[in-house]
């Protein structure tokens, strides 16, 4: 049984995916972006109905990873708010001009959300360096990358995500996601000997979590 993280971007998937056995959801908006700052009163209305963890992702806008002044201000902004409703972690990850770890920018929104941990999303596939990036993200004081191992989705990236488990040695959790679903999780977990895996159990390309889709990953 694969502990199962789903990327919901709407409150529908979220109750799915809670009555449905998943062990956190990573809350966001904007499907057609990869995700974006979920609503205030939509994660606050969604707090009171589920009690499994809900990791809320800190992203003004889709495109890259790299954000103006006036976007990071955003960010943190967003963070406090959504802080104040009792949330479990956060989800961001801010990459500079060169496509490196903002260590800087990282910091101050790691330190800002203390004590609740923090996920690096998939900026990291976009970042340079394997081995780099990923001590830059353990530096930082993040407790999760969630990845596809710098490649378009878990099966092409899957010597890399092996890779990162093995040099991560347990000091951050390799959260394993991008283009992952019940038919493959089996073969990229014996392979990778990740712990924790990330899906939106979206199967019919629409917009929301398929239930079936949920068990089916949880229980293989």
């Amino acid at each position: 049984m694969s502990k199962i993280e789903i990327a919901c971007f709407n409150p529908e998937s979220a109750m799915t995916a809670f009555e449905n056995g998943a062990d956190r959801i990573e809350l966001c908006d904007g499907l057609s972006e990869g995700g974006t700052t979920p609503d205030f009163e939509t994660t606050k209305e969604l707090r009171e109905k589920i009690n499994i963890p809900v990791f809320v992702m800190i992203r003004p806008r889709g495109g890259d990873f790299t954000y103006s002044e006036s976007e990071f201000e955003q960010m943190q902004k967003d963070m406090l708010q959504l802080k104040s409703l009792k949330v479990d972690g956060f989800v961001f990850g801010i990459l500079d001009e060169n496509n490196q770890i903002h260590v800087e920018h990282n910091k101050i929104l790691v330190e800002m959300a203390y004590p609740l941990p923090c996920t690096f999303h998939r900026a990291f596939d976009r970042a340079k360096g394997l081995e780099d990036s990923l001590e830059k993200v353990i530096g930082c004081g993040f407790k999760t990358i969630l990845t596809s191992g710098q490649e378009p989705n878990v099966s092409d990236g899957k010597e890399n995500l092996k890779k990162l488990v093995e040099l991560a040695a347990g000091r951050i959790e390799i959260l394993v996601g991008g283009g992952l679903r019940s038919t493959n999780i089996e073969e990229i977990r014996a392979f990778t000997n990740a712990g924790y895996f990330h899906s939106s159990a979206i199967t019919d390309g629409g917009s929301f979590a398929n239930a079936n889709e949920i068990v089916a990953l949880k229980n293989k």
